[in-house]
């Protein structure tokens, strides 16, 4: 055996890593979604076949109906590092975490069809 094998060897085993993502919180509703399901004159029962059950169903000064929909998601990402060398157990773990918001205002007419939305979305 030469000197280069045990070393290839301590190479492969120190590169390990496992990267895990998890998403915590959240549905599917994104801007993308909104963007493309979400259309003035639209009735309420398309707009929760779309969008799902709003968090929040209020009225307007008019008494109009308005839905709001808010959503939360964070994801965490994190990586190990283990390696053995001689007989010697290491490792190094690091994580790094986002937030997401997406908050969409609905606002239909006397008729229950969307007459206006908008919508917000931030990352943190």
């Amino acid at each position: 055996m030469s000197y280069r094998t045990p070393l290839l060897l301590l190479a492969l085993l120190a590169a390990c890593q496992t990267t895990k993502r998890e998403d915590v919180g959240g549905k599917n509703l994104t801007t993308g979604v909104v963007q493309r399901e979400i259309r003035t004159g639209m009735a309420s029962a398309s707009v929760v076949e779309a969008l799902g059950s709003p968090n929040i169903v209020t009225t307007d000064e008019e008494g109009r109906e308005v839905w709001v929909y808010e959503r939360f998601a964070r994801e965490v990402v994190t990586a190990e590092n283990n390696y053995w060398v001689i007989a010697i157990w290491g490792g190094q773990r690091s994580s790094t975490s986002s937030q997401r918001s997406l908050t969409v205002i609905v606002k239909f007419d006397e008729k229950g069809r969307v007459r206006d939305f908008a919508y917000h979305s931030s990352n943190f």
